[in-house]
């Protein structure tokens, strides 16, 4: 198979790609930049943005590489789904690993310690037609398929089994990683293992947008970890495609989907904010912001902080590239829009680290504040955490002047 190998924001070596591969390879990653080179036919160059991960259609493998570490892909992605507070793992390997290699390794380490104690148990209602009574006798469906016949006895019961939701959701993962190309051997061998242990637990292919939440107790925490992470690597599965004889699927990460969940996510714990408090853009369902008085101009800010009906605070997260030594002019409009359309003293936009300085800009005749914050993600948990604490203090400061002018008015 032949393998293309790219790294996030950064133009490749010029290319051979067939018009098939092209346009699929474009329609799997849209946001994938194909320039063709002059002279050439089917010569290209390949620039990816935020999206990171392996892709495979036909005979060709592609993998695009984060510029973070991937250890830190995986911690900044786990936290960002809030369902537990993973530990950050570092993977020894001989060459520069893929992401699904990587995260091989990771959903195995975390099998590992989940099945210590055995595969999880738990009880499944099952229906079926015995000639012997087991749980209670199903009459309604008795009389609609056996009218006047005693066996086979249509019965409904409880069964305690391995095949449960939790098991189907492992399985599920290590069965998308292992569709990949992979070369590492403990990756491979990790997965293998997995699918021997779960030999009795039921296939089943978990759409991306459908994924099964699990609820966990003291009976089942132990497999908090293992089952998050595969929660993670479904949701994240690239959905299969095909056009012609051309068939593609993957594994594939948005990195501004990430960054902006863990910052919302990270700034709820750090102000005690509850989701309905500061909430995402997902989540503003119930509180349309519009520019324009005629409500035509739909707004949404990646996160905001409502006091009851009234907004005091708003933010966007960007993870994008950022080419110039400022901020993009865009980014500043756009933040400007949304503290005028909800008559606030200003707004903040939060980066990446080393895409923008930390900066903040008086708008001229308004009043208006823009704040821009620097966060450093390739620094260690310890010092992420802190600068996630620091631009807490920076939110609620523009929340309380809010607060106050809102008094005064």
């Amino acid at each position: 198979m032949r393998r293309i190998e790219l790294q996030e924001y950064r133009e490749s070596e010029p290319l051979r790609l067939t018009v098939a591969e092209r346009d699929t390879l474009k329609r799997a990653l849209p946001s994938l930049t194909v320039q063709a080179v002059e002279g050439d036919s089917d010569l290209y160059i390949l620039r990816p943005e935020a999206v990171i991960g392996a892709f495979e259609l036909e005979d060709l493998s592609v993998v695009v590489h984060p510029k973070l570490d991937i250890s830190r892909v995986i911690y900044l992605a786990s936290y960002a789904m809030g369902t537990y507070k993973p530990k950050e793992q570092r993977f020894d390997f001989t060459s520069e690993p893929t992401l699904v290699e990587a995260l091989a390794l990771a959903l195995t380490a975390a099998a590992r310690r989940a099945f210590a104690r055995g595969l999880l148990h738990g009880y499944r209602t099952e229906q079926d037609a015995l000639r012997t009574v087991r749980g209670r006798i199903d009459m309604a469906e008795q009389l609609r398929r056996r009218f006047d016949l005693l066996v086979p006895v249509e019965v409904t019961y409880d069964e305690f089994t391995d095949d449960i939701l939790a098991n189907r959701l492992v399985k599920a993962a290590a069965e998308l990683l292992g569709r990949g190309h992979l070369e590492d051997s403990r990756s491979r061998d990790g997965l293998r293992w997995m699918s021997a242990t779960l030999a009795n637990v039921t296939s089943v292919r978990f759409s991306p947008q459908d994924v099964p939440e699990v609820m966990f107790d003291r009976l089942n925490e132990h497999y908090r970890e293992v089952v998050s992470l595969s929660r993670l690597i479904l949701r994240h599965q690239a959905l299969e495609l095909e056009r012609g004889e051309t068939r593609a699927s993957g594994f594939l990460i948005n990195m501004n989907e990430v960054f902006q969940g863990f910052v919302t996510r990270a700034l709820r714990e750090s102000l005690g904010a509850s989701e309905r408090t500061l909430c995402s853009d997902a989540s503003l369902a119930r509180r349309a912001i519009t520019l324009d008085e005629r409500d035509r101009i739909d707004l949404k800010p990646d996160f905001t902080w409502w006091e009851g009906r009234r907004c005091v605070f708003v933010g966007d997260a960007k993870y994008k590239r950022v080419w110039y030594e400022r901020v993009p002019n865009a980014d500043l409009y756009q933040i400007l829009a949304y503290a005028i359309a909800l008559d606030l003293p200003g707004g903040l936009l939060v980066y990446a680290k080393g895409e923008a300085d930390a900066v903040e800009h008086e708008v001229r005749h308004t009043g208006k504040r823009l704040e821009i914050f620097a966060l450093d993600l390739a620094g260690s948990i310890e010092n992420l955490h802190t600068t996630i604490n620091h631009l807490a203090q920076r939110v609620y400061l523009l929340r309380a002047e809010a607060l106050s002018i809102a008094r005064t008015a």
